[in-house]
């Protein structure tokens, strides 16, 4: 690697410790970190502006999650490795991510060496899985009738639609939560899209066929 220009790296996520304590041991990897976002949002344009060669990822970011981001990455067909580094495991996540189009999904429980071999593998093409989300992947593949992946919903989201179920205006969800319109309104936009539904009542019946919320009685 050291006779080849080194691995370019966008950075994505919100803790700056974290972020820090990743840039370091990327760059005694002999990894480039070009440039370096606290949010999904800086993340996807400092990867449309700088096109690196990979794309690190966190999940839960502020104005895009990194399932969005790399969503979005895709939908541009930029020729850029998409990695998640993430502390989460949970099932929803991980087949979301890879719906999505990620190379590679590693948990942040890694050792720095496996994380630098990991953005090394994506960047020459490779797939990318940590041992401990293996077997949920496979057991997906081979369950009949697997739900489709969806991007979890976060707490505010899941209260946000929680009270839509009960029949709430936007105006009446703000109240009860101690939250403006237009907020209701993003979160509502926000959870259309990650149960890839349209309106109000079929997420409502699609959470709560994913066990997501109790319908009324």
């Amino acid at each position: 690697m050291s006779e080849q220009q080194p691995v370019r790296v966008v950075l994505a996520d919100d803790h700056q410790v974290v972020r820090r304590g990743i840039r370091d041991f990327l760059i005694e990897g002999g990894i480039e970190v070009i440039a370096e976002a606290e949010d999904g949002e800086q993340a996807l344009q400092l990867i449309i502006q700088h096109q690196p060669d990979v794309a690190v990822l966190d999940i839960q970011m502020p104005r895009r999650s990194g399932i969005e981001v790399a969503r979005l990455v895709r939908e541009e067909n930029l020729p850029v490795g998409l990695l998640v580094l993430t502390a989460y495991d949970d099932d929803p996540f991980v087949l979301a991510a890879l719906e999505a189009g990620v190379n590679g999904y590693v948990l942040k429980t890694a050792d720095a060496e496996e994380i630098v071999r990991a953005v090394y593998a994506v960047y020459e093409g490779k797939s990318v899985l940590d041992p401990a989300v293996v077997s949920k992947v496979m057991q997906a593949i081979i369950t009949p009738s697997s739900p489709q992946p969806y991007e979890p919903l976060t707490e505010r989201e899941l209260e946000v639609l929680a009270a839509a179920a009960r029949g709430l205006t936007n105006k009446a969800i703000g109240i009860s939560l101690g939250i403006s319109d237009r907020t209701v309104q993003g979160h509502l936009r926000k959870i259309f899209e990650k149960l890839q539904v349209g309106n109000r009542t079929e997420a409502v019946v699609k959470a709560a066929r994913l066990g997501l919320l109790d319908l009324p009685g």
